[in-house]
C-alpha cells in the first residue's frame, strides 16, 4: 500500500514539523518580542488548534501505518500511540486547566511568581513543555526510521 505509506510519512512530517515550528521557533519569538501577557494570550489562543492538529495527524499516521505495514513493527506503533496519548493528555487535561489558571491570574506581568496560581501554572507549563519535547523526539525518531 504505497499510498498509505506516503500519507503516513506526510502525517508524521506535518505533525513533527508543526511541533518543531511552534515549540522551537514561534513561541520563543513571541515571548521575546511581545509582553508576557500578550504572548501568553496569543499562544493560548493557538493551543486548541495546535493540539487538534497533532491529534488529527497522529490518527491519520496510526491508521496509515497499520494499513501500510506488511509486518507490524512495534517501535513505530508504540511511538505513535505514546505520542497520541501525550498530545491528547495535553489537549484534554493540561491545556484546559492552564487556560483556566490564566483566566484566574489575569496578568502574569502583575502577579508575582510566588502566587499560588502562578506556581500551579508553572507546574502545568513544565509538564506541557516536557510533553511537547517528548512528542517532538518521538516524531523525529519516526521521521528517520525506515
Amino acid at each position: 500500500m504505497k499510498i498509505a505509506s506516503a500519507i503516513y510519512n506526510l502525517a508524521v512530517a506535518l505533525w513533527t514539523g508543526g511541533n518543531a515550528i511552534f515549540t522551537l521557533l514561534l513561541t520563543p519569538i513571541l515571548f521575546r518580542t511581545e509582553g508576557r501577557d500578550t504572548a501568553a494570550r496569543i499562544v493560548g489562543n493557538l493551543f486548541p488548534g495546535y493540539f487538534r492538529w497533532g491529534i488529527a495527524c497522529g490518527l491519520v499516521a496510526l491508521i496509515c501505518r497499520i494499513a501500510a505495514a506488511g509486518s507490524l513493527r512495534r517501535l513505530p506503533l508504540v511511538l505513535l500511540i505514546a505520542m497520541l496519548a501525550i498530545t491528547s493528555f495535553q489537549a484534554l487535561y493540561i491545556e484546559p486547566r492552564a487556560a483556566e489558571l490564566k483566566r484566574q491570574i489575569g496578568s502574569f506581568e502583575e502577579t508575582g511568581r510566588e502566587h499560588p496560581l502562578r506556581r500551579e501554572f508553572s507546574r502545568l507549563h513544565g509538564i506541557s513543555a516536557s510533553c511537547n519535547l517528548s512528542v517532538l523526539a518521538g516524531g523525529i525518531i519516526l521521521v528517520v526510521l525506515p
